[in-house]
C-alpha cells in the first residue's frame, strides 16, 4: 500500500502496525506537508460492527482531548477504491520508540527512571479521568507507550497512544461493556466486563513491572491473581510495596484515584507478602470421591460413577413408552418389524442409562493445550478432545447459583471463548473450587471467581 495516496491527501509511507481488520501507517499530509498516523478499519470478511462502535469511539474520544502526551486528532474519512474500503482515522505522529522497542534492544531502566516515567503517565492519567466525562483508556501496555527526547538523567518524554480501547465512564450506565485490553495488563475486574478508573493504574502497575524485571506479567508466577516480580526484580522494598499496591487484584485494596497513588508513591504503606505468612493448602473437599493425578505435562481428573442424573432420568424417560411396547408405527401402518426394532433399541437404551449411572467413570486430562475426555464403561472405552489455543485463565462462575438456581461453571477460558469442564458431570461448588485452584496452580494460570 505504500504510496497510495488516501482522501486525495494522505500519501502512505510506512506500515507501523496491523491487526486482522486493522492497518496503522505511517503517512505524509500533502496538504500541509507533515507526516501524520493513519489508522485504517477494513470492511472485509472478518469486519465486526463491534469494531466500527470502538473506532468511532476512539475518534469522537480524541476530538475531545487536548494534552501535549497524547495524540491529538486530524481527520476522519471514509474510503472504497477497487482494492478495499473502509474508514480512516488521522493523528498527529510522534517520533519515537515504545517501550517494549526499548527493552527488546537491551535498555535497561534504573528505579528513579521507572518512578519518573510512573509519575509522566500519572499524570496522563489524572487528565483522562478527571476529563468530562471521565476516560478510562484500558489498555495500557509497553507497546502503547512511547518515549523521545532522552537526555541527561531523564528517561525521555513519554506519550500515551493508542486510544482503540477507550471507554467514556458515562456511557457505561446501564449498558454492557465490550472486554477489551491485552492480557496479562487487564485486571480482574475487566475480564468480567467492569471498568473503573482504578483499572487503568493496574494495566501501568504491570506495565512498570515489565520495565523492572524484563518479563511480560504473563511470564511471571501468580499467586492468589497477584503478580510475583520481586524475585525478578532489584528494588527498593518501598517500591515493590507500591508496585503491590497497584496491581492488586481486588479493587477494594488497589489504589481508588491517581491522587492516591501520586501520593503514596514515595511512602506506600507496608506489605504483607505471602511468604511472611502461612498460605491455607488447597485441600480436596470432605466427601468427594474425585481423584486427581498430576504429573509435569498434564493434570487428571477421575471422577466415579455418579448414580442417577437428570441425563439417566430423561433417557430413561423417552426409552420407557418404546421398551413396553408403544406401537406408533403400526398404527401409521409401517409394520412390526420398525416396531420391534425401537422396542429393543429403546431396552438398550435403558439398560445403558442404568449401568452408566452405576459403573461409568470419567477421566478429563488437561494440558495447555487440550482436554481430552475418556468415558469409561464395564471395560469399554470411548473418547473425545477439545483444542485449547491461548489459554489465559481459569474462571468459575457462580452468579445467580445461589438467588435464581444457576448451575455454576467452572471454565478454561481462551482468548476467543471458554470450555465449560463441568457440563458431562455434576460436582459440588467446593469440588469445582478445589478443582479450579488446582488447575490454576498445575497450568500458572489466574483463577478468577465471579459471584
Amino acid at each position: 500500500m505504500k504510496n497510495i495516496i488516501l482522501n486525495k491527501r494522505y500519501q502512505i509511507q510506512q506500515e507501523l502496525g496491523r491487526q486482522t481488520g486493522r492497518r496503522t501507517y505511517l503517512a505524509q499530509d500533502l496538504q500541509i506537508q507533515q507526516q501524520v498516523v493513519v489508522k485504517i478499519l477494513l470492511l472485509g470478511q472478518d469486519f465486526d460492527w463491534q469494531d466500527l462502535k470502538l473506532f468511532e469511539r476512539e475518534a469522537e474520544t480524541l476530538k475531545t482531548l487536548e494534552h501535549p502526551a497524547i495524540p491529538r486528532y486530524l481527520d476522519y474519512f471514509e474510503f472504497d477504491n477497487y482494492e478495499e474500503k473502509g474508514f480512516g482515522l488521522v493523528q498527529s505522529y510522534v517520533e519515537g520508540k515504545s517501550l517494549e522497542s526499548h527493552l527488546q534492544t537491551g535498555r535497561t531502566f534504573s528505579e528513579d527512571e521507572v518512578k519518573e516515567i510512573a509519575l509522566d503517565l500519572l499524570n496522563i492519567l489524572s487528565y483522562l479521568h478527571k476529563h468530562n466525562p471521565p476516560v478510562i483508556h484500558r489498555d495500557i501496555k509497553p507497546s502503547n507507550i512511547l518515549l523521545t527526547n532522552r537526555s541527561g538523567n531523564s528517561p525521555g518524554q513519554v506519550y500515551l497512544v493508542d486510544f482503540g480501547s477507550v471507554q467514556n465512564l458515562a456511557a457505561t450506565e446501564g449498558s454492557t461493556i465490550t472486554v477489551v485490553g491485552t492480557y496479562g495488563y487487564m485486571p480482574p475486574e475487566q475480564f468480567g466486563g467492569r471498568c473503573v478508573p482504578a483499572s487503568d493504574l493496574y494495566s501501568l502497575g504491570a506495565t512498570l513491572i515489565y520495565l523492572v524485571t524484563g518479563l511480560h506479567p504473563t511470564e511471571l508466577p501468580q499467586q492468589d491473581l497477584q503478580i510475583q516480580f520481586r524475585q525478578s526484580s532489584n528494588l527498593s522494598t518501598k517500591f515493590a510495596d507500591w508496585l503491590e499496591w497497584m496491581t492488586e487484584p481486588s479493587l477494594s485494596q488497589r489504589f481508588k484515584s491517581v491522587s492516591e497513588a501520586i501520593k503514596a508513591v514515595n511512602k506506600p504503606r507496608p506489605r504483607i507478602t505471602k511468604s511472611s505468612i502461612q498460605s491455607q493448602k488447597n485441600e480436596q473437599p470432605i466427601g468427594s470421591k474425585i481423584l486427581l493425578f498430576k504429573n509435569s505435562q498434564e493434570l487428571e481428573i477421575l471422577i466415579p460413577p455418579q448414580g442417577f442424573g437428570i441425563k439417566q432420568i430423561s433417557m430413561i424417560s423417552l426409552a420407557t413408552p418404546f421398551a413396553i411396547g408403544m406401537n406408533i408405527f403400526t398404527i401409521n401402518g409401517l409394520g412390526n418389524d420398525i416396531s420391534q426394532f425401537l422396542q429393543f433399541l429403546a431396552i438398550v437404551v435403558i439398560i445403558f442409562a442404568f449401568l452408566s449411572g452405576f459403573f461409568q467413570c470419567l477421566r478429563i486430562r488437561i494440558n495447555k493445550k487440550k482436554v481430552v475426555y475418556i468415558h469409561e464403561l464395564l471395560g469399554f472405552k470411548w473418547h473425545f478432545s477439545h483444542a485449547l489455543n491461548n489459554i489465559s485463565h481459569i474462571k468459575l462462575s457462580t452468579a445467580g447459583s445461589i438467588k435464581y438456581g444457576v448451575k455454576p461453571w467452572l471454565v478454561i477460558v481462551t482468548r476467543t471463548l471458554g470450555h465449560d469442564l463441568t457440563r458431562h458431570v455434576s460436582l459440588t461448588l467446593d469440588e469445582m473450587e478445589w478443582l479450579a485452584q488446582e488447575l490454576s496452580e498445575h497450568l500458572n494460570l489466574p483463577f478468577l471467581r465471579l459471584e
